[in-house]
């Protein structure tokens, strides 16, 4: 197991950062790599992101130094979305079966979580996000039927895109910990626009789907100081409360978006018009 800390940075700071500093702070370049599991702590509401990405063996998910506890989720929650091939989770025992698409939640105080890919020539790929508990709550397996499902945008204003929210206060319980994923339809490239911040919870990106020559658009900063960040596949990005979060792309692609906080509420957001953008 491969984890980075990743501390948080002041948005006056910010405005000074250049391509590279933004990048180093903000942008995870490397989630999946086959036979490992990588994580990235970020002080953001102590949000952890990664990647389990299970070959012929399977992985067991371990708790680093970072985390401070005997057991990764003696006091923290996890969502597990799994974007490759056919897998499994085996929490205390009990095996989750988790194809492309599917979500599994796992409640503070498992203590064995183990990740395995059905076939290692087409390996299952993870995507982590943890974050501190306070209760517990049961471990239960998300199918993509089973998410609230949500079409917002048109093709007028290139935004037509499904929404399925999986980790949600309508569909499955959680400390703080909310987590779901977009795709955007043929023809759109935008999410998040017009744009919003939530200084009450961070959030954080992970752009997939998206061909190796392709890129998003990834908009942060305050709404009056926008920076960008190029994306490629499969990488993600750390938002802070008081950054916008925003994404175009060169062709549609999909996303995960994960977030903790003060609250769950999906709608609680500050809008922002795009003319007061700068």
């Amino acid at each position: 197991m491969q984890i980075d800390v990743r501390h948080a940075s002041h948005p006056e700071a910010v405005r000074g950062y250049d391509t590279e500093t933004l990048r180093r702070h903000f942008l995870v370049e490397t989630i999946f790599e086959g036979g490992e599991i990588r994580l990235t702590y970020s002080h953001y509401d102590r949000m952890v992101i990664g990647g389990a990405t299970p070959l012929g063996t399977g992985l067991t998910l371990t708790a680093p130094t970072a985390i401070g506890q005997e057991t990764f989720l003696a006091e923290r929650e996890l969502g597990a979305l799994n974007i490759g091939g056919a897998g499994r989770i085996i929490v205390d025992g009990t095996s989750y079966d988790l194809a492309k698409y599917d979500c599994l939640y796992a409640g503070k105080g498992a203590r064995d979580v183990r990740f395995e890919s059905a076939d290692a020539a087409n390996p299952a790929k993870f995507y982590l996000v943890s974050t501190p508990a306070h209760q517990t709550h049961p471990t239960v397996l998300l199918t993509r039927e089973k998410a609230r499902h949500l079409t917002p945008g048109e093709g007028a204003t290139a935004n037509k895109r499904s929404i399925y929210q999986f980790i949600h206060p309508e569909v499955c319980h959680s400390c703080q910990l909310t987590l779901g994923f977009t795709m955007i339809e043929p023809g759109s490239v935008w999410n998040t626009m017009p744009a919003h911040t939530h200084d009450r919870r961070m959030e954080a990106y992970l752009y997939f789907d998206l061909e190796a020559e392709q890129r998003v658009f990834h908009f942060m900063g305050e709404p009056q100081q926008t920076r960008h960040m190029l994306v490629a596949n499969e990488q993600a990005v750390i938002s802070p409360p008081w950054s916008i979060h925003s994404g175009a792309g060169t062709k549609n692609y999909s996303f995960i978006w994960a977030m903790a906080g003060d609250n769950k509420s999906f709608i609680d957001m500050d809008h922002i018009a795009i003319a007061d953008l700068r």
